[in-house]
């Protein structure tokens, strides 16, 4: 069967659905107890950890098209990479707002250097900021071949923010390595992509 419009636009519904009831368990989460001992640490990682599972995604949309033979899925991209940057932006918020505090926002300079794991953060979120600020059709029209250039980095996001992840927890586990199994499982199938970079 192939898609329609009408079936896109119900997609889309979906999918916004999917990036807005993680936030409202999530309040839910902190006003009635649902979180651990370690409030701000789960917040922290829950949000992480959805920024992760939207720029997985974002990058399954195009294998997904091509193999589903379905051209108009690739509609569904930029609506999955703008709620990637959404939860990205609350991970980076819970950081500095509930870890540093708001008086302590100085520090935030002085953590990102410190720490290496929070500067792959950080560099990752400005990327997600300037895809999400170049992603409408009239930025990509003025952009030119300069737009898919700039797009590009979203596969430098899907190294970086895995690695993030994985540097940022205390004691080794399976969640970090399956995320960062996938997003190099999703960069693999790119190889041929990647190949003609280096001609």
């Amino acid at each position: 069967m192939r898609l329609t419009a009408k079936h896109i636009t119900g997609l889309k519904v979906c999918l916004h659905l999917a990036g807005l009831l993680p936030f409202i368990w999530l309040f839910w989460a902190v006003n009635h107890g649902g979180l651990s001992a370690d409030p701000v640490k789960d917040i922290q990682h829950f949000t992480g950890r959805t920024a992760l599972k939207f720029l997985l995604a974002t990058l399954l949309v195009s294998p997904l098209t091509r193999y589903a033979k379905q051209p108009l899925l690739i509609r569904l991209r930029r609506l999955l990479g703008l709620w990637c940057f959404a939860w990205a932006t609350l991970h980076l918020t819970s950081y500095t707002l509930l870890e540093l505090g708001i008086n302590n926002l100085a520090l935030l300079g002085t953590e990102v250097f410190t720490r290496p794991y929070l500067t792959l953060g950080l560099i990752s979120w400005l990327i997600l900021l300037a895809l999400a600020a170049t992603s409408t059709q009239a930025m990509q029209r003025k952009l030119g071949r300069r737009w898919q250039l700039l797009h590009n980095f979203v596969y430098l996001v899907a190294i970086l923010a895995p690695i993030h992840y994985l540097w940022s927890v205390k004691i080794l586990s399976p969640q970090p390595i399956i995320y960062a199994l996938l997003a190099v499982a999703l960069l693999a199938w790119r190889y041929k992509k990647f190949r003609q970079w280096w001609r």
